[in-house]
């Protein structure tokens, strides 16, 4: 039986990969401090090992990844607006605690890594389609940790011959997105202000195009992904082997729906699905956010035959299905 970990899997993303790997019959071990003040609330797979650490301060992490093969590093701070309000708590996080992930791992043989990355480092200056090529341009505390966290995963690849892939994703939605909080995502904001009798606020003028992506389409592309991990060398010679010598790869894919739509469109669409329509209020955009994003993904599917399956109409309406049911909306 194959042993994987997942970093931050009682979290929206990572609860999906965990009971992924568990349909699969691996033997799961999840690492979650439980902090992400954005969920309302987190989830458990009965059949998964789980344990409350935080990557960035327990040392005693250590221990769970031995005889681990796979590691999915999700954990992180992963808001936006909050990391401008406090930075450091997200250089710790994200950039200090993929270290620590990725040290533990090397330590203990881990045959494959992949780093949860986001979309949002590709910024203002880069034209759209993102490819993967394209330099980073970081725009808040978020993209730029992010951005760190993948850099270095590339160097524990070429230094420690160390098979790694980062997956940078685009606009995730779907069952168990956190609703929590003032940057809560569009199906969040319509619940909470519709039941208080207040104006959907929406940032921006409604027109941005987003490359939304249901998180069953993000939850097969991280498989395929295990499924065809990096080619290296097997073993190590050494604990530290020459650099010059290594051919284990590190990979970096963009995975996202590849055709974006209009904010105000995605908003329609969970007004059809609800059978509502919403007052609107528009609001300025905030500091560092990109106005549109769209995922070229033409690398993943050349590697990996990964093609988005769920239309966003198609995957608004199960979410809202899925959404009645669990908040009785």
């Amino acid at each position: 039986m194959k042993t994987s970990l997942v970093t931050g899997g009682c979290g929206f993303i990572g609860s999906h990969i965990v009971d992924e790997l568990v349909k699969r019959g691996h033997n799961v071990i999840v690492i979650d401090d439980l902090s992400a003040r954005e969920n309302e609330e987190f989830y458990f797979n009965d059949n998964a090992q789980y344990c409350k650490r935080d990557i960035s301060k327990d040392h005693v992490c250590k221990s769970l990844f031995k005889g681990v093969e796979n590691v999915f590093h999700l954990a992180a701070r992963s808001r936006i607006q909050p990391t401008i309000d406090s930075p450091g708590e997200c250089f710790e996080v994200n950039a200090v605690g993929t270290q620590r992930v990725l040290e533990w791992s090397r330590l203990n043989r881990v045959k494959n890594f992949v780093y949860s990355s986001t979309s949002s480092l590709y910024g203002h200056q880069n034209q759209i389609p993102f490819n993967p090529n394209m330099p980073a341009d970081c725009l808040n505390p978020y993209s730029m940790s992010k951005w760190m966290g993948e850099q270095i995963c590339k160097l524990y690849s070429q230094l420690y011959d160390f098979n790694s892939t980062t997956l940078r994703y685009f606009n995730v939605y779907g069952p168990r997105e956190p609703i929590k909080g003032q940057y809560a995502p569009v199906v969040g904001l319509f619940k909470r202000q519709s039941v208080e009798g207040k104006p959907m606020t929406i940032v921006g003028d409604g027109e941005q195009r987003r490359d939304f992506t249901y998180i069953d389409d993000i939850v097969e592309g991280v498989i395929r992904v295990l499924d065809n991990p990096p080619s290296g060398n097997e073993e190590w010679n050494s604990d530290f082997p020459d650099p010059s010598s290594s051919n284990a790869p590190w990979k970096l894919y963009n995975i996202g729906n590849n055709e974006p739509v209009e904010l105000m469109d995605y908003i329609e669409a969970i007004e059809d699905s609800l059978n509502l329509k919403a007052e609107k209020e528009l609001l300025p955009l905030q500091p560092g956010d990109v106005p549109n994003t769209f995922a070229d993904v033409s690398e993943l599917e050349r590697d990996f035959d990964f093609k988005p399956k769920t239309p966003v109409k198609e995957g608004v309406k199960n979410f809202i299905k899925w959404y009645r049911g669990y908040h009785q909306l």
